[in-house]
């Protein structure tokens, strides 16, 4: 173990805090392992030879902000929700569970916390009403946006910041989202279920394989934060100028839509539209290659050598509806992408694949994304309405000065 040193001792060493080591490691500069007891550790010639260079210079195209942050760390392929894995944490717990962790930095000891979630029923009201004028094509997460904004014109205490106050906003919040939406499939009494299965009723199709229910579960767990993601530094930025919670994840839900973002599910859930037989995916992927259009689902600019969500994510779906025949046209274009030299894939692949296994309508997998971060926005909104200033980034100008 001579070969490994411990984290405080090679963050002394370079003369930077902690958490840039763990930066280091995401962007392929470092390595981290775990010792026997958990305790992160380091590569002794590593941490000297960076010393020896000095820190490292950003990499062209790239920018980086460091935020110190206690909700979520980065490892090499997975994540951990207040020091616990979050893949562990998805296979044994409720979303309202990790919400309360992440938000409070507490576990709850029992069930109660599910329970706890409600939303508003007047405030309900307004945001089905909200949507009354909306065309039936409009994709589910800009029903979000406008559910969200109308939730928030129904508060009355929106405003309030303290932290027990923001809590009990999140849970009516997360769950008003859910009852606001429309059903889509098989119409039945799902208010005294738990969040996920709550969501995965109002959009499933009527023919839905009820085993799927759990793997939202464990979605929802996997999905509720991601560090600093494009979306959660929107939100941190406007919590930062104190914007009230629905703000902060309305923030949120408007950079969710980008392609490179929540929305690549929705490019995942179209190539699985037009490829309808394993045979067909080495052509269908060959020509939008061909193209020069991205194939949505590959690759994380965090996890250079795999997701382990998805990789976890994949083996649910497999376990929960073994045989399915749409499960036989991912397994095709997995091999595919393989093929083609194109990275690992993320967990946005086995989400659209998701979608399709359960009859889900079109962008069903960027609604589930943006409901289940709805948790990790607030408690980076938390962190930083504790902070007495606010988030300023700075440009490095590169236009004429005459």
């Amino acid at each position: 173990m001579s070969n490994w040193i411990e984290a405080e001792q090679a963050a002394q060493r370079l003369g930077v805090k902690a958490a840039t080591l763990y930066t280091y490691v995401s962007r392929g500069i470092l390595t981290r392992r775990k010792a026997p007891d958990g305790r992160s550790i380091f590569s002794s010639a590593e941490i000297e030879e960076l010393a020896r260079r000095g820190r490292p210079r950003r990499q062209a195209g790239s920018t980086e902000l460091v935020i110190e942050s206690a909700v979520t760390m980065l490892g090499e392929d997975r994540h951990n929700y207040r020091g616990q894995d979050a893949i562990y944490l998805a296979e044994y717990k409720h979303p309202e569970e990790v919400a309360i962790l992440l938000w409070t930095g507490v576990e709850p000891d029992d069930r109660q916390s599910v329970r706890a979630f409600a939303p508003v029923s007047d405030a309900v009201k307004v945001a089905r009403e909200a949507q009354s004028g909306l065309p039936p094509a409009v994709l589910l997460l800009e029903r979000l946006q406008l559910i969200v904004t109308a939730l928030a014109v129904a508060d009355p205490v929106r405003l309030n910041l303290d932290p027990a106050v923001v809590v009990e906003t999140g849970r009516g919040l997360m769950s008003g989202m859910i009852a606001a939406l429309p059903h889509h499939g098989r119409v039945k009494t799902i208010d005294s279920l738990a969040m996920h299965a709550q969501l995965f009723w109002k959009l499933a199709s009527a023919k839905a394989d009820e085993r799927l229910t759990d793997v939202l579960r464990f979605i929802m767990v996997l999905l509720a934060d991601h560090e600093l993601a494009a979306s959660t530094l929107a939100a941190r930025v406007a919590a930062s100028v104190r914007a009230d919670p629905y703000a902060v994840v309305a923030a949120g839900l408007g950079v969710t839509s980008g392609a490179l973002h929540g929305g690549a599910s929705l490019g995942v859930e179209s190539m699985l539209t037009e490829i309808k037989k394993p045979d067909e995916t080495a052509y269908v992927m060959g020509e939008r290659l061909r193209r020069g259009e991205r194939i949505s689902g590959f690759g994380h600019a965090v996890y250079r050598n795999g997701d382990a969500r998805a990789v976890a994510l994949m083996q649910k779906l497999r376990m929960a509806v073994p045989g399915h025949r749409r499960l036989a046209v991912a397994e095709a274009m997995i091999e595919e992408a393989h093929l083609r030299g194109l990275p690992p894939m993320n967990v946005d692949f086995p989400l659209g694949l998701f979608t399709h296994l359960a009859g889900m309508p079109r962008g069903a997998g960027e609604a589930i994304f943006g409901i289940s971060r709805t948790v990790g926005w607030l408690a980076h909104a938390m962190e930083e309405y504790k902070k007495p200033t606010q988030l300023r980034l700075r440009a490095a100008y590169t236009g004429p000065t005459g």
